[in-house]
């Protein structure tokens, strides 16, 4: 059953043509596609859509994220693109600038799209 389907992550975006811009300025990613829901963007052999809705980022919670092999590298890439980034205070977390360090689970940094929605950038490497 569901073990072998493909799933897709669905980011919201109160302004669409806004959203267009922070992901291609500031992540670098264009979609793949698009229709008239919404764009469609390929990263890593993933998929996630991205789709106008007065309900963008009421989440409250990471709604995507990024698994990268230098968490550090891409957060000073990110940076000099005008991304800025948000602390938790979270238990067994330490910090060492933007960049949390989890016993066990590696390094993350998580930020905030134009939409408000809260994404994550992450290791595998742990």
């Amino acid at each position: 059953m569901l073990q072998d389907s493909q799933v897709t992550a669905n980011i919201p975006a109160a302004d669409l043509d806004r959203a267009r811009r922070f992901y291609a300025d500031k992540l670098g990613l264009t979609p793949a596609d698009e229709n008239p829901a919404g764009l469609i963007y390929k990263a890593g052999g993933t998929v996630f859509f991205l789709y106008q809705t007065e309900y963008a980022g009421q989440a409250g919670h990471t709604i995507a994220q990024f698994h990268v092999t230098d968490v550090g590298a891409e957060v000073k890439e990110l940076q000099s693109k005008g991304v800025t980034f948000e602390h938790y205070d979270l238990p067994g977390v330490t910090w060492d600038g933007d960049v949390a360090t989890m016993e066990g689970m590696g390094n993350a940094a998580w930020f905030k799209d134009s939409e408000d929605n809260i994404l994550c950038i992450d290791d595998e490497t742990q």
